[in-house]
């Protein structure tokens, strides 16, 4: 099978662009600081959810990450936040959590790389959906280990309720 050549230049959409798109389809509030920055909140079931995407020329690659509004102090409380990281990060395909050591945070991270720089709208879209599930999914096992004093494995287990059989 041959493809029809054509000698009309194709544009090739920023990501960044895909991706204002897919978040005014979605009437969330964003702002475009620059031409390779995009932030993004979006309300959630639990708390409102703050996106950061980047770009990165040199490396053809877009990042993003999500910081959640909460501060992991030194002590106890941290090494069980470390423990759910290890837990939570473990059931992930895709995308990790991380604790910023500066000011104890916990971030959602995920990159994708884009060797010839042509992201797809799908692409994008999946990438932030993504991020807005694993966020969603986990937020409250943060939660149950901060303001519960529960364990990592119980804080999953609360918060993480599987569906099994049929209704």
């Amino acid at each position: 099978m041959s493809f029809p050549h054509f000698d009309e230049p194709q544009t090739v959409l920023h990501p960044l662009d895909l991706i204002e798109r897919a978040v005014e389809a979605n009437g969330w509030a964003f702002e475009r600081s620059e031409r390779d920055e995009l932030n993004l909140s979006v309300a959630g079931r639990w708390s409102d959810h703050h996106f950061s995407f980047c770009w990165r020329e040199d490396l053809k690659s877009l990042h993003l990450s999500s910081a959640f509004d909460m501060r992991i102090t030194e002590g106890v409380r941290r090494q069980n936040i470390a423990d759910l990281l290890m837990v939570v990060n473990a059931k992930l395909w895709i995308g990790h959590f991380d604790l910023w050591p500066q000011d104890g945070t916990v971030i959602f991270r995920h990159a994708m790389i884009f060797p010839d720089a042509e992201a797809s709208a799908a692409q994008c879209e999946a990438l932030l959906n993504l991020a807005l599930e694993a966020c969603e999914h986990y937020y409250p096992a943060f939660q149950f280990v901060l303001w519960g004093g529960k364990t990592a494995e119980e804080a999953v287990a609360a918060a993480v309720l599987e569906c099994q059989g049929q209704a």
